[in-house]
């Protein structure tokens, strides 16, 4: 006859796991002997085993007594349910770990490939990580109001790339964020927008942009964000109120509200 540690000890578990199996009623619980001990037999070291197995291969404990007890056909149906479901956590967890590596990719966790793409292109161009990090968060709302859109806003984003001064406004906006306000370097910036916005309402862009995005209450959210995101936005927003434009995301004139731009 066994003890309690020697029953757990022949089975490869732990004393804690068979009396937790004796309290899910899983493994009968011996009385004591005249010591005060109880004693287990070879067949409880047997049941022990089996339960030990089951659950090491999945089986819900709620289920164990039921395959313990049923006899070849019902044990061969519970065990080929229970594969079923083994191989759709199988899958989940798979799933999971594609999640987890576009998580340590980075960007491509949380916006489409086209945008990663133009962010790649921003980073190459010698953009700050910040103004990057800043612009994928703004493409994580653009995303999820316009996902159709986002590869042909792209096609206009890289394009905007091919004008030198598109990477200068960039490089500017970087230098901003980096050395703090200066009201200098802020009026640079006002000046260069409101030079770029305007060729692109010469060629009708902001007149298509506009039909892009054309949710006001959405546009107003994305910039809102960008607004709350640093004060030298809210601050450039004035600067190009005084240049006659309105607007972050979707720029517009502001003496008659017509154009948009994109981000």
């Amino acid at each position: 006859m066994l003890t309690i540690g020697e029953l757990a000890s022949y089975a490869g578990v732990t004393v804690r796991a068979v009396r937790h199996y004796h309290a899910k009623g899983l493994l009968p619980e011996p009385e004591r002997d005249h010591s005060g001990y109880r004693r287990y037999d070879a067949q409880a070291v047997v049941e022990l085993i089996k339960i030990r197995t089951l659950a090491e291969a999945g089986v819900p404990l709620a289920r164990v007594q039921e395959l313990l007890r049923a006899d070849a056909k019902e044990f061969e149906v519970a065990v080929a349910e229970i594969d079923r479901r083994l191989r759709r956590e199988i899958r989940d967890r798979q799933e999971h770990r594609r999640q987890i590596a576009k998580l340590a990719a980075g960007d491509s966790l949380s916006v489409p490939g086209e945008v990663v793409a133009y962010l790649d292109e921003l980073r190459a161009r010698g953009v700050p990580e910040a103004l990057v990090e800043g612009e994928r968060d703004g493409w994580i709302l653009m995303a999820a109001r316009w996902p159709d859109k986002i590869p042909e806003l792209m096609v206009d984003k890289l394009s905007q790339l091919e004008d030198p001064r598109t990477v200068q406004l960039y490089r500017l906006i970087g230098d901003l964020l980096e050395l703090g306000p200066d009201e200098e370097r802020l009026n640079a910036v006002a000046d260069l927008i409101a030079e770029i916005a305007e060729q692109a309402a010469e060629r009708g862009d902001l007149d298509r942009q506009a039909e892009d995005l054309n949710d006001d209450a959405f546009v107003a959210l994305i910039d809102s964000f960008a607004s709350n995101s640093h004060p030298l936005v809210e601050r450039l927003q004035e600067l190009m109120t005084e240049r006659g434009w309105s607007g972050w995301s979707r720029m517009e004139r502001a003496d008659d509200g017509s154009g948009a731009g994109p981000r």
